[in-house]
């Protein structure tokens, strides 16, 4: 479980990856055994925060819950943003540009 907790981590922070014209103005992360934070900004407006955190550990129902959100400017030069929570319950995304079921 330690290693899935790990791997999810720095898969989201490759993903979070600025563009190579970008700079990050800002990094932080924090991994350990049964939970891991991270925060990432650009100098071109990207932003990315997550969470996540082992719950029922040892037991049948153990998952990991993950929360955070990240924002963008568009091509339009709106600044997009969502909100996220990952959990047994699937991704569940919220934002006011995403449609709601």
């Amino acid at each position: 479980m330690k290693f899935v907790i790990v791997l999810v981590a720095l898969f989201a922070l490759a993903a979070a990856r600025p563009n190579r014209d970008a700079e990050t103005l800002r990094y932080d992360s924090n991994v350990e055994p049964e939970n891991y934070n991270y925060n990432v900004e650009t100098s071109d407006g990207k932003s990315v925060a997550e969470e996540g955190h082992v719950e029922d550990l040892g037991t049948e129902e153990e998952a990991i819950v993950v929360k955070g959100s990240y924002s963008y400017i568009g091509d339009d030069g709106v600044t997009y943003s969502v909100n996220y929570i990952a959990d047994k319950n699937g991704f569940q995304p919220q934002g006011a540009h995403i449609p709601v079921a």
